[in-house]
């Protein structure tokens, strides 16, 4: 067993480094925006690590996608900016239901796109009343004569105010299905979501009668919670990936304050105090990253399979995350607490990854059941 990343993960680590280091100035005015941030935008085109996104036929770099190198670049990009990583992210989420199971005129149509950041992805499932129970959702879709008609609402929707597309989770029946909307459908109108703690690109959806073609459903109806599935099997561990970025830089931040601040003589790092919680706070995210990396390496052989283990790996890295930032704050005294500094960032950011991709009690519901069935 190694437990090393290999060398094509390394690569992909240093890339990643390469566009965070030229977006770093631009880094606090993005995570401080509700809107889609140009230059950052600009900066991941030409990056091109959202290739990472789509399957090599589409102008991806793979067969398939690589949750581990999901990961790993999420990693990097969470560190240093929020709204990069998330912009990075979407275009995974919001179009893999695409990707497995799109036509072929879809796939063509919009992956190249999706993996040269060009059109932007959003995958519309919560609700006002539906979130963590995706069963009730009340979006509907409905079979005609003419095609299909698609109504409802969805809330708080990542990339809402800014997509090109959402791929839309919608009752149809008595099952479940996806449809893709492209974002000018008539029909379709977007506003504002109330602002987060940490600034994010969200959208209010409304679809109001909006006709489409038979063709705009993805796969077959009644498919729709499998796609849904299928997709967090994959993402659900990079939310994994990127709390362990955000809490490694939190860590680095809360050890540069300790190493040069004294205080009785000697500094921070050498209290008795600070030096237990800044080895709890290594040591945490170290487990973190193993569990991570884990998932992410069973989720490449079977995504589906691996959903459990993806359930682990966000569960514990976003908890963990969240204790690291918070003793990181602490250790930095009032220095944590300026607004707009590096670790007052991480500390608002770490707090939503908790609740989205699986809420931590919805998760630890899931692990508890499984674990159930598989002892003996």
């Amino acid at each position: 067993m190694n437990f090393e990343l290999d060398a094509r993960y390394i690569a992909l680590q240093q890339q990643a480094r390469a566009f965070t280091r030229a977006i770093d100035p631009i880094a606090v005015a993005a995570d401080e925006s509700s809107q889609v941030h140009p230059g950052v935008l600009a900066a991941l085109q030409q990056s091109e690590l959202c290739a990472l996104m789509v399957p090599a036929e589409y102008g991806g770099r793979g067969e398939r996608l690589d949750p581990l190198a999901i990961c790993v670049v999420r990693e990097v990009l969470m560190a240093t900016c929020s709204h990069a990583d998330s912009l990075f992210a979407l275009q995974g989420i919001g179009s893999y239901a695409i990707t497995v199971a799109g036509s072929a005129q879809q796939r063509a149509e919009w992956l190249p796109k999706v993996g040269r950041a060009e059109s932007l992805a959003a995958l519309a499932l919560t609700e006002p009343v539906a979130g963590s129970d995706l069963k009730s959702v009340t979006t509907e879709l409905k079979a005609t004569e003419s095609g299909l008609l698609l109504s409802g609402a969805k809330s708080f929707i990542s990339n809402g105010a800014a997509a090109d597309f959402f791929v839309v989770f919608a009752r149809e029946g008595k099952g479940y299905s996806m449809v893709l909307v492209p974002a000018r459908t008539p029909g379709v109108s977007v506003s504002a979501s109330p602002e987060l703690i940490a600034p994010h690109v969200l959208g209010e959806i409304e679809f109001s009668n909006v006709a489409l073609p038979v063709e705009a459903r993805l796969g077959q109806a009644g498919q729709g919670l499998d796609l849904v599935l299928a997709t967090l099997g994959v993402f659900r561990i990079s939310v994994a990936g990127a709390a362990v970025g955000l809490a490694q830089a939190a860590l680095e931040e809360a050890v540069r304050h300790t190493r040069e601040r004294s205080q009785f003589g000697r500094p921070l790092a050498r209290l008795g105090p600070v030096a237990q919680l800044l080895a709890d706070c290594v040591t945490e995210i170290e487990m973190a990253r193993l569990l991570t990396y884990r998932a992410a390496h069973r989720a490449l052989e079977d995504p589906a399979a691996a959903l459990h283990h993806s359930s682990m790996a966000k569960l514990a890295a976003s908890e963990m995350a969240s204790r690291v930032v918070d003793r990181c704050v602490q250790m930095m005294g009032r220095w944590g607490l300026i607004r707009n500094s590096k670790i007052e960032r991480l500390y608002r950011q770490a707090r939503p990854m908790r609740i989205y991709e699986g809420a931590s009690e919805v998760l630890r519901l899931g692990i508890a059941r499984q674990l159930v069935q598989d002892v003996p």
